[in-house]
């Protein structure tokens, strides 16, 4: 990390969710307070327990459709289930969380004057017909379909921070999340790594949908947190994006499924299902503005990540049985 000394009061929104938390525990490794907002629909509190008790880090439960009242120096907005099995449980109060949720959270950035940072998705893409997608391509999406929430939640939350930006200042950062796996993630969310990774470890039949030629490029979670402190941390309001993070490294499903079975030592069939409607075909980051601006590419190797994120699973799922 690049030029950090001074330490400040940073709202993390979904701060104990999946990536929330690794950035959270991130953030106050490197000497900042945390205020971290979770209404706890998709996030854990187990995510945080470990740091309950710290000096320099508070809970609030909250839903970011409400508005947001706090004094801070910075804002990561992080708050937005991210798995279709849980954007689609409820896709109305998904898509308020993406927009209500960016309302709020600019309006805290406007009125403090405080740089703030919007988790977008790799899913503002669509289906891409554009290989791999750069941040220039404004995608193929379904404004109607069972991913729409989501899908358009994200990119109307887009359109509102660039209009905050150009109509009122507010120096923003957008980060476009491709596909990030490792500890923490939800044993249930319906996504690819989870899901092969417990299916295995359980000694079940590995699903997978379509025939497996679908791609996904798959970033470790601490290379992602890495890369959101970097692009915060990038001086003046010159920056807003948005960034592609992401690793290019790209592989077919059916690859990652066997690669699972290898390294679980699991006895597990491959079972075809049929594709989910607009799920996307290929999904790999260009990170070119990444590289340039944040000085960034992912470190780990996929084979050490999903050996961290298989051992975390077979302590998780330990843990679940013996309870």
């Amino acid at each position: 990390m690049r030029g950090y000394s001074i330490r400040k009061r940073v709202l993390v929104t979904g701060g104990a969710g999946f990536l929330g938390s690794h950035l959270v525990e991130r953030l106050i490794a490197r000497g900042d307070e945390v205020v971290c907002l979770d209404n706890l629909f998709t996030g854990i509190k187990q995510n945080i327990e470990h740091l309950l008790g710290h000096p320099r880090f508070e809970f609030i439960r909250h839903d970011v459709t409400n508005p947001i009242s706090l004094e801070v120096d910075e804002i990561y907005n992080l708050a937005c289930p991210a798995s279709p099995v849980h954007y689609q449980h409820d896709p109305v109060q998904t898509i308020k969380t993406s927009v209500h949720g960016a309302i709020n959270v600019l309006e805290l950035a406007r009125r403090l004057n405080v740089r703030v940072f919007q988790a977008s998705t790799s899913e503002v893409y669509g289906d891409p017909v554009v290989h791999p997608q750069s941040e220039e391509y404004w995608g193929n999406v379904n404004p109607i379909g069972p991913r729409s929430c989501y899908d358009e939640g994200k990119r109307c939350a887009e359109t509102l921070f660039f209009d905050y930006h150009r109509q009122y200042g507010i120096d923003i950062r957008i980060a476009r999340i491709f596909n990030t796996y490792g500890p923490r993630m939800h044993p249930n969310d319906g996504r690819v790594i989870s899901n092969f990774i417990v299916q295995a470890l359980r000694g079940e039949d590995i699903t997978i949908y379509g025939d497996g030629s679908q791609t996904r490029s798959f970033c470790f979670v601490d290379d992602m947190v890495e890369g959101f402190l970097r692009y915060m941390d990038v001086p003046g309001r010159v920056c807003p994006g948005p960034v592609n993070i992401g690793n290019p490294r790209e592989f077919t499903i059916r690859q990652l499924a066997e690669m699972v079975i290898e390294m679980t030592g699991a006895k597990s069939r491959l079972i075809n299902c049929p594709l989910p409607k607009d799920d996307p075909k290929q999904r790999q980051p260009n990170i070119s503005r990444a590289r340039e601006l944040l000085d960034w590419a992912p470190k780990t190797e996929v084979e050490v990540g999903l050996r961290k994120t298989i051992d975390y699973f077979d302590k998780f799922l330990s843990t679940e049985d013996a309870g």
